[in-house]
């Protein structure tokens, strides 16, 4: 018998019509074909991301890219490929009342900033790569968050903090009466580097002391670069640090990671679009 003629008496036998059957076959390969490729965009940019993005951030980035879908349904289609998120728990910071009477805390948390270029944060972390431990220092604008600047040693001293510095005052036009936040390293209170800010016309402000909170929006940066990008066994060496490094900070980071702080967008895409809007610069 025929594959069409026993379709025929199975639906005869079912009360459903022939044309119904095949109508609703068609259907379900159509869904089923659209499905796999939502699956296969999804695992493009969990693997982006290399494992860290979790289902937020998966829905910002594929809404990036024209695509609206809901935490729910994204969740499903990670849990279908056993794509599973890592993130890191959450940290708790002291609190420290102790300023430096000769650069006080002038941010005092004011993390939420209008315009580009009022207030710029830095701080340095350490990464293994080689044989040995070395440094990043990096500038980001509070006003979207965004890295603008950046350098890697093997000293974490006052040069290198100046070189992230310099990068940022000529990636963003030299601008004037800028206020450069940080913590109380020793690298931010050199001469060194404070004549770098009095050659800038920049107002120095510190964090107090042992108060990771007063900085917190670079102890997120850090965090983000540690927890999702950074291998777990560091680099091979300081060259190979320095390309991933500074892809993930310039680019991953700048133009394609959502963040929550822009409603989703990834930083210079919110600043572009403020730039627009409001026609800042």
């Amino acid at each position: 018998m025929r594959e069409h003629e026993s379709t025929e008496l199975v639906c005869s036998a079912l009360g459903v019509g022939v044309s119904s059957y095949y109508e609703r076959r068609k259907r379900q390969r159509l869904i089923g074909a659209k499905r796999r490729i939502l699956r296969a965009r999804v695992k493009r940019l969990f693997d982006k991301s290399r494992q860290s993005a979790g289902t937020r951030t998966l829905v910002d980035m594929l809404r990036d890219e024209g695509i609206t879908m809901g935490r729910f349904k994204v969740g499903r289609l990670m849990k279908e490929q056993g794509l599973l998120s890592k993130q890191p728990g959450k940290h708790a910071y002291k609190n420290v009342q102790v300023e430096r009477p000769d650069t006080p805390n002038l941010l005092d948390r004011q993390f939420n900033v209008e315009k580009p270029n009022r207030v710029w944060c830095g701080d340095i972390t350490y990464i293994w790569a080689g044989s040995a431990w070395h440094y990043a220092a990096v500038v980001i604008d509070l006003h979207t968050r965004r890295v603008i600047g950046w350098s890697m040693s093997h000293r974490p001293d006052a040069e290198l903090a100046a070189r992230a510095l310099d990068m940022a005052y000529e990636l963003r036009g030299k601008p004037k009466d800028v206020m450069f936040h940080s913590d109380q390293g020793s690298q931010y209170a050199a001469r060194k580097f404070r004549q770098r800010l009095w050659r800038y016309k920049m107002t120095q402000s510190m964090s107090r002391r042992g108060n990771c909170w007063d900085n917190s929006p670079m102890e997120r940066v850090f965090r983000s670069l540690k927890s999702e990008w950074i291998p777990s066994t560091g680099y091979c060496s300081i060259n190979e640090a320095k390309r991933d490094v500074g892809y993930y900070l310039m680019n991953y980071y700048n133009w394609e990671r959502p963040h929550q702080f822009n409603d989703g967008l990834p930083p210079a895409k919110a600043e572009e679009l403020a730039k627009k809007v409001s026609g800042f610069y």
